[in-house]
């Protein structure tokens, strides 16, 4: 028995579908980028360096792309936050200036010298990692020192930093290019908690006169003039998530996110809908169902809660979202109706990432970080 031949096609390396069949688009407007920087840069002014907080793949937007659009605006400081990202980032731009924001000593030690990227040192053990390597090459290293001011995750406590400013031993063969802190509550307009990690950075600052000082987060940028020191380094405002939550959003829209509708249906009184039946529809309805589920980031937290967009009409999601489909009401909606092959808006003018996020009970952060990896990114140059 013989098996007869067939030429087949190659299929494409990764598993993101080309344009024309995707049952999702996500648009990143790389022009907003550009003026979200720009917004910030006028900001702070032009004593102020903006440096650009890049890691998870640029909040899930493209390190490849946004990286270079942040460069040609002028950024020149980058942050990271793993070893992997920062050898990425130097492929991409290899005059660009990279810190590491979780540390990654010893293990990371060679690439960080050969390749000039700069650790974030976040205790005296980082510190007498990079001491012993500076040693070892015989030649100065570039340092840059976090402070804890009141997060409690990472940098120096407050014991640790009086050790080091007692103790100059302990700081040489280290250039301390920059000293740095992290706001804890700065979204949050009248935290208190704000203005004491101003006055513990301040502090612990003056004993470093020769390097730079950087505090400010997106919403620290917001909230007083006296936070902005000598760097700034915005994340989320970057990619257009709303640094001051009280009031609107200065920022330009970034992301746009369309779902595919695979199916319209009829639906009688009384019947349900979806996994474990958890809607039930008390009239008849119209429903579609639409290519968007938890494999493309849209969280099973958004069950009978979240909103798609149809011609800038809210349409509820009814049911559960399951791991490639969701289900949505159309019965409030006037003809002419959606049909199936037409786009929902997941992201974009009428919905925020901040906004859809309300309705999963999280934040802008973990709905951009999680965009999915199924529909391809389409890049727009202007805004």
């Amino acid at each position: 028995m013989f098996l007869r031949q067939t030429k087949t096609m190659t299929p494409p390396a990764s598993g993101t579908a080309p344009a024309t069949t995707a049952h999702g688009r996500l648009t990143i407007n790389l022009g907003a980028i550009a003026a979200n920087h720009d917004i910030l840069s006028r900001k702070v002014g032009p004593a102020c360096q903006l440096a650009g907080v890049v890691k998870a793949n640029s909040y899930g937007t493209g390190l490849d792309r946004v990286a270079p659009t942040l460069f040609a605006r002028g950024c020149r400081r980058f942050f990271v936050a793993t070893p992997a990202e920062a050898l990425t980032l130097r492929q991409i731009l290899p005059l660009a200036e990279i810190a590491v924001l979780g540390g990654g000593l010893p293990e990371a030690r060679d690439d960080y010298i050969r390749y000039q990227i700069e650790p974030v040192l976040n205790s005296l053990h980082d510190i007498a990692l990079w001491r012993e390597a500076a040693r070892q090459i015989d030649k100065p290293l570039p340092a840059i020192i976090h402070l804890d001011t009141g997060m409690n995750r990472l940098g120096l406590a407050a014991d640790e930093a009086r050790t080091l400013i007692a103790d100059p031993a302990l700081r040489r063969g280290l250039d301390i290019i920059l000293v740095m802190s992290h706001f804890a509550c700065a979204d949050e307009k009248y935290h208190p908690l704000t203005q004491r990690q101003y006055e513990c950075f301040a502090d612990f600052a003056r004993h470093f006169p020769q390097a730079r000082k950087s505090l400010a987060n997106s919403s620290g940028i917001f909230r007083h003039q006296d936070y902005h020191f000598d760097m700034v380094r915005p994340g989320m405002a970057i990619y257009g998530l709303n640094p001051t939550p009280e009031a609107p959003n200065p920022m330009q829209l970034v992301v746009t996110l369309e779902a595919r509708i695979l199916q319209t249906r009829t639906l009688k009184k009384g019947e349900t809908i979806g996994y474990s039946a958890t809607h039930i529809f008390n009239a008849p309805a119209l429903t579609a169902t639409v290519a968007l589920g938890y494999a493309d980031g849209f969280h099973r937290a958004h069950s009978g809660k979240a909103k798609l967009y149809w011609q800038g009409i809210p349409c509820p999601v009814v049911g559960r979202v399951s791991m490639d489909l969701v289900t949505v009401d159309l019965s409030h909606l006037q003809a002419p109706l959606p049909q199936a092959g037409d786009w929902f808006e997941v992201l974009g003018p009428h919905q925020s990432a901040d906004q859809l996020a309300e309705s999963a009970g999280t934040i802008g952060y973990e709905v951009l970080t999680n965009l999915g990896t199924r529909y391809p990114r389409i890049y727009r140059e202007a805004l």
